[in-house]
Parts: structure tokens; sequence; C-alpha cells
């Protein structure tokens, strides 16, 4: 039986994204989550997740995207004190990783301050895997011993817990059961990232992935893909706890 974990990215980016994320795990087979703590909706997904114990809420560590929780920083912020965009990160920069430490650290905690057991560390944009940033997000995931993302080079011979694979492309789920178990024939436990979420403004204006988060989230609570899931023996839907 193969576990899946399927996991939406930026719990806490809006309202709206809030909403799609909790529907997407009422009404589909969405079983995990991962929050912004630094974004304008985080009090809000605060609130939700005391409302849905069953879902698997990890820290959606942040670099790219709003305002750092933390002022002073230098190297990882514009004059104006915001995150520098994903761009900055795709060619020679540089970083402070003491300046990282601490600002990653802090949005654990505010995740855990705001009633939260995090299940799981990933990052937005995947900056995690940057070379000057995996291994700060090595350090936080020891010092937590929280589970990480299985999007850098096997994290298993770090002594960190993850799946056995991740899946970047939430259509799978759209495949045939058949299809599926081939796809991961190797593996027995697996993510599957998505975005589901409805859209606002904010979504609209400030993300680079909008419109396609309305059909994952169609995806998710469509009754073909929850029969599948649900139904079949091959499958069992999991959190980052159950690993």
């Amino acid at each position: 039986m193969k576990g899946i974990i399927i996991n939406a990215d930026d719990f806490g980016y809006s309202k709206a994204v809030n909403y799609g994320i909790i529907d997407a795990h009422v009404d589909g087979v969405l079983t995990s989550t991962t929050l912004m703590a630094n974004m304008p909706g985080a009090e809000h997904a605060y609130q939700l997740a005391s409302q849905h114990p069953n879902l698997g809420i990890g820290v959606h560590l942040t670099l790219t995207c709003g305002q750092p929780l933390l002022k002073g920083h230098h190297t990882i912020v514009d004059a104006d004190g915001q995150f520098k965009k994903l761009y900055h990160y795709q060619k020679l920069f540089h970083i402070d990783q003491e300046e990282l430490y601490k600002e990653w650290k802090a949005q654990i905690e505010a995740v855990i301050s705001g009633g939260v057991t995090p299940t799981h560390l990933d990052s937005h944009h995947h900056t995690n895997n940057l070379d000057a940033v995996l291994p700060v997000f090595k350090k936080l995931a020891k010092e937590y011993q929280l589970p990480v993302r299985h999007n850098f080079t096997d994290p298993k011979q770090d002594n960190l817990v993850s799946t056995d694979y991740f899946e970047y492309n939430p259509e799978i789920l759209n495949a045939s059961a058949t299809e599926i178990i081939e796809r991961y024939e190797k593996y027995d436990t697996i993510e599957i990232m998505c975005h589901p979420a409805y859209l606002d403004k904010s979504v609209m204006t400030g993300s680079s992935y909008a419109t396609p988060r309305i059909e994952e989230l169609d995806m998710l609570v469509n009754p073909k893909v929850k029969e599948k899931l649900y139904r079949s023996n091959q499958f069992k839907l999991i959190t980052y706890r159950d690993l």
C-alpha cells in the first residue's frame, strides 16, 4: 500500500488561499499543508488550524515573499525591508546564513505560538535546496526534530525523516489508479505538492502561479479523484505525522 501525503503550499498567504486549502481538506483528498508565518493570512490560518485537527500542518519557510518577521536583516531583504524576489537567487548571490537561521527560526516559533504543532518543514519556491540555504534548513530540521520535504538529495542520508519521493505535479491525481501505482512502483511513501486556492486580489497581483490554483482545488474535491484514493486498497492518505 502506498502512503500518500497530499500537501498544499501557501497556507496563510491570504484568506482566499486559506479557504481553498480547508475546502480541499474537508471536501476532498488534501491531508496536509504548510503555513507561511510572515504573510497577512497567517492569523486566519491559525484560527482555521484549531478547527481542523486532522489536517497536518508544517512550516512553509519563506525567503522570497512578503516581509520578514524580524527586523535588522541586511542580506535577505531589499532596501524597503521586503524579502528579495526569487530572481535574486537564480544566479550569484550572497546570504548571511546566521541571518537566515534567525529569521527561519522565528517563522517556526511563530507557527508554534499560533497553536500549531508543526508536522514538517518545506520552503516557498523551494529555496531550501539552494547550496547556501540548505545547511540552514537541515540545521533547523534537526533542531526541531521535524521531517522535511524530499526536494533535495536524499534527506535520509542526513538522518532526516522524509517521504521516499516528492512529486511536483499534482495532475498525477487525474491518472488512473494503475498509472499512479506504476509511476511510484519503487516507493512506499510519496508527497504530492499542490496549491489549491480561491482567487483574490492578493493572489492575482502577487503570485506568479494564480489561476491554476482553482483547477487544482477542483481536482482535489472531484468525486472521481476521491473515489479512486479513498476506495482503493492500494493507497492510504497520510500526513507527515505518520512517517
